[in-house]
């Protein structure tokens, strides 16, 4: 075969992230979507320059990333992907949630990708082939920040060459289970689907930030303060206290939770467990919004490139007012708080929360859209069914976990 997979010697620096593709037999079938290069590359160029745009006011200022040493080799991309600064606080959930770690985490979400071919199920051929081509692309492309490095591979048979995306190809030569593999697509899925069948809850008003700093008298410090302990509270502890009081709490997001004081996990409407996830999530949780860009990204390279850039506009608008509804004062990065602890600022958590509900309820369908493509072309329906079964279970009879049984006011 005259196509290439990338391997250490044409990328030395990234040898340990490249993935392998072990060569495969002739296709009998195949559905290749092939992209002009003068197309992707104005697409990829356009996808960059939004990321950037985003995440630059989040990022680390030049005179103080002394220490990044990182370096863009593309003549295509100047350096300016650096790290996401740690004490902004609307940003740092970026790495402290979703791993988006120094100036590499931060380029990759600025790696451009095309969207799967639509096609009716076609896996259970094992020899079709589905995926992408984007013609004239070559190993400087992936090696430079452009493209992704997962499951690219490299073609010379085409007169001008390309890298194609085959998932289907790159997780048939996988060592590990193929049932394993695509559990944790299932399980992003089925929380997709279950999240846009909930009813929202719309009086929650993001107590989770102030259940991390509840403590009632005789209580130890909650170890979740250490978090923002670099910026001031805009209440004193006894109107955290009250807040968190007043009605308790009703959070359903799995994650929020872990992070609650020991003191304030008994005031929520339910103990939940990360079996209950798939049944909980709800659309008006602003954590279920911002974990539209962790959902987006574990597709990568998968997916369409302009769904990770939706997915970072709702995150970082869901940020926003999770952050400015805090106990902490954030008036320094712009932000203006939503006094959640008056009935006027409750007011207005919901008509920003309801805000934002709409503008995710679209990249949420999509997302979901591209995972049920993935799925349809990668795995076949025996392996998906076996992959289900690994995922954990919930015992829980209803899928509305919540009852509304605070008034809103």
């Amino acid at each position: 075969s005259n196509n290439r997979h990338m391997t250490s010697s044409w990328c030395p620096t990234l040898s340990t992230l490249l993935l392998l593709i072990l060569k495969s037999t002739n296709a009998s079938m195949t559905m290749i979507t092939t992209i002009a290069e003068n197309t992707w590359r104005s697409k990829a160029a356009a996808h960059s320059d939004r990321i950037y745009k985003l995440l630059r006011p989040g990022l680390v200022s030049t005179d103080s990333d002394r220490t990044c040493t990182e370096t863009n080799s593309s003549n295509n991309y100047p350096d300016r992907w650096r790290p996401i600064d740690r004490s902004n606080p609307v940003y740092n959930f970026l790495e402290e949630y979703y791993g988006v770690k120094g100036a590499k985490g931060v380029r990759r979400l600025a790696r451009w990708s095309a969207p799967l071919p639509r096609t009716k199920r076609n896996c259970e051929d094992t020899t079709r082939t589905t995926g992408v081509l984007l013609l004239g692309a070559n190993e400087d492309d992936i090696c430079g920040g452009m493209l992704h490095m997962r499951g690219a591979e490299l073609m010379t048979s085409d007169s001008k060459g390309g890298v194609k995306y085959a998932p289907r190809k790159f997780y048939t030569n996988k060592p590990k289970d193929e049932a394993a593999l695509a559990s944790a697509f299932v399980w992003y899925r089925n929380i997709l689907a279950t999240t846009l069948q909930n009813e929202p809850v719309t009086h929650c008003h993001g107590l989770h930030e102030w259940a991390m700093l509840y403590r009632p008298n005789g209580a130890p410090k909650p170890p979740s303060g250490k978090y923002q302990a670099h910026l001031a509270l805009r209440v004193d502890q006894d109107t955290i206290n009250a807040a968190v009081e007043r009605r308790g709490v009703s959070c359903t997001h799995v994650d929020a939770l872990r992070f609650f004081a020991d003191a304030a996990l008994p005031l929520n409407v339910e103990q939940l467990e990360r079996e209950d996830q798939v049944r909980v999530e709800q659309p008006g949780c602003v954590h279920a919004n911002m974990d539209l860009l962790k959902i987006a990204t574990r597709l990568s390279p998968w997916i369409d490139a302009s769904l990770i850039g939706d997915a970072l506009e709702v995150a970082l608008d869901a940020r926003r007012l999770d952050i400015a509804a805090s106990p902490y004062d954030v008036s320094a990065h712009g932000l203006e708080p939503v006094c959640i602890e008056t009935k006027d600022g409750r007011k207005e958590y919901r008509r920003i929360q309801a805000d934002i509900m709409r503008k995710a309820d679209p990249v949420r369908r999509n997302i979901l859209d591209a995972y049920d493509t993935f799925l349809d072309v990668t795995f076949r329906r025996d392996v998906l069914e076996s992959a289900q079964m690994l995922l954990p279970q919930s015992n829980a009879a209803t899928s509305n976990v919540v009852k509304e049984r605070l008034t809103v006011n």
